[in-house]
């Protein structure tokens, strides 16, 4: 006779309860990370902690109308600054943006003086001109492979000699002539040069210009899909047209932008000065270029924003007419550029390190 025995069950008692373990990536960073992982928080401290040094040593800086002579020089680099920031978050360069300015300026300027025609006959082929330039850049660099720097440093060579050659052909001078007496003229200034008077402060209606194209700029960035597929193709160009992504047009798309910005630019100094210096613009897309890497944009593509740029080419205003102010020597200027950018790539390295640090 066999005898069973039946085993109780067993009671566990379960363990007190205890803080919730979580790893680095369900972790939710303290704010004060979080706020340092937006690209444009510390090009925004770099910007104020410069308005606050020349605050200190320039009294001149704390009256409203050097402001606004501030955001004038802040406003001309910006406005370029944005669609080099757009086409660098796209994952390429143009150093050609520069001396396109004034190709832009020279082409409206001959165009219409040679023809004596109205000047918005100039303005409308500079135009054309201008994105046909960004065009040639995209497709080039879409159709080649071929890096972008490559592609832009041949057309800013190519623009820098065709400016001086047929300005010097066409006019005799390396200067084009003053176009202020003729038809169409006091229109298009108005348009792209003028000024207000707010509270007895002259204004600049490209300080205007620049903060509306930086609103524009961060709707399209942030809400539509446009900017989706320019942050899709500077990560990686081939992940995104497995998805979908019109890389060819978005890539030539952003090359075109720069063009505009450049005509843009061009429009504005030609109804400023009523002529155009065929030998400038050289440098210039180094400025634009730093004040996109000073706002937050990598170098490598993929990721920034349309306000930190903004931040980055007050900056460059604020030192270049900080320094006037201070009463120092000008050439001193580039020098404090390179320190700022050198300063701005560090502390982004460090933002980025300190903002994924688990």
């Amino acid at each position: 006779m066999s005898m069973t025995h039946h085993a109780e069950p067993a009671v566990t008692t379960p363990p007190a309860p205890g803080p919730k373990e979580t790893d680095g990536r369900t972790a939710r960073r303290p704010l004060a990370l979080r706020l340092l992982a937006r690209p444009e928080v510390g090009v925004f401290l770099g910007a104020v902690a410069v308005y606050v040094f020349f605050l200190i040593t320039a009294p001149p800086v704390r009256e409203a109308g050097s402001m606004a002579n501030v955001l004038y020089q802040s406003s001309t680099i910006g406005i370029m600054a944005l669609p080099v920031a757009l086409l660098m978050i796209g994952g390429e360069f143009d150093l050609s943006s520069g001396v396109a300015v004034i190709t832009s300026a020279l082409t409206a300027s001959m165009l219409s003086y040679q023809l004596t025609a109205n000047v918005w006959v100039g303005v409308v082929v500079a135009l054309a001109v201008s994105l046909a330039v960004g065009f040639f850049n995209g497709w080039m660099v879409v159709k080649t492979g071929l890096p972008s720097f490559l592609i832009t440093l041949g057309t800013f060579l190519i623009l820098q000699g065709v400016n001086l050659a047929v300005t010097k052909l066409v006019t005799t001078n390396v200067a084009t002539d003053d176009i202020s007496d003729m038809d169409g003229f006091d229109q298009a200034k108005k348009i792209f040069a003028s000024s207000f008077d707010i509270g007895g402060v002259e204004v600049k209606i490209t300080i205007f210009y620049w903060l509306a194209f930086a609103a524009l700029a961060t709707w399209v960035l942030l809400r539509t899909r446009y900017g989706n597929w320019i942050f899709a193709v500077g990560g990686n160009k081939e992940s995104a047209r497995a998805v979908g992504v019109p890389v060819t047009f978005t890539k030539i798309s952003l090359f075109m932008l720069v063009g505009f910005g450049a005509w843009f630019i061009g429009m504005h100094q030609l109804f400023t000065f009523n002529t155009v210096q065929s030998g400038e613009g050289v440098g210039q897309e180094l400025i634009y270029i730093s004040a996109a890497v000073i706002g937050g944009c990598l170098l490598t593509g993929g990721a920034g924003s349309a306000i930190g740029p903004v931040f980055g080419a007050f900056m460059f205003g604020m030192v270049q007419q900080g320094i006037v102010y201070a009463g120092w020597n000008p050439d001193w200027f580039k020098a404090f550029l390179g320190v700022m950018l050198l300063g701005a790539v560090l502390i982004n390295l460090w933002v980025s390190r300190t903002a994924t640090r688990r």
